[in-house]
């Protein structure tokens, strides 16, 4: 299986920066499949952020484009998302995803962006 750990979320003001990370384990897992962070906000869909290949090819949504950064560390399984210039409307629940013909996901980190 795959075991998903993220951190890094919290509150902060509109403007500010926040880094979420990403540790990713277990006996299936294996760096050369994709990964990605997704964000749900109340009453809406989860929706993706962005997405990173093995070889570090990243695509992002047009909301978060200029503003968020996905990367991975590979040696230490691990991914980060840095986001900067947030705004009210970045608030969600952000998860990280890895797929490996299934979907793994963590368990969550709450980012709160205060006007």
């Amino acid at each position: 299986q795959v075991q998903l750990v993220e951190s890094g979320g919290g509150l902060v003001q509109a403007g500010g920066s926040l880094r979420l990370s990403c540790a990713a384990s277990g006996s299936i897992f294996s760096p050369y499949f994709p990964m990605a962070w997704y964000r749900q906000a109340p009453g809406k869909q989860r929706e993706l952020v962005a997405t990173i290949t093995s070889s570090s090819t990243t695509n992002y949504a047009d909301s978060v484009k200029g503003r968020f950064t996905i990367s991975r560390d590979s040696a230490k399984n691990t991914v980060f998302l840095q986001m900067n210039s947030l705004k009210p409307e970045d608030t969600a629940v952000y998860y990280c995803n890895y797929r490996r013909y299934v979907d793994y996901w963590g368990q969550g980190t709450q980012v709160t962006v205060s006007s």
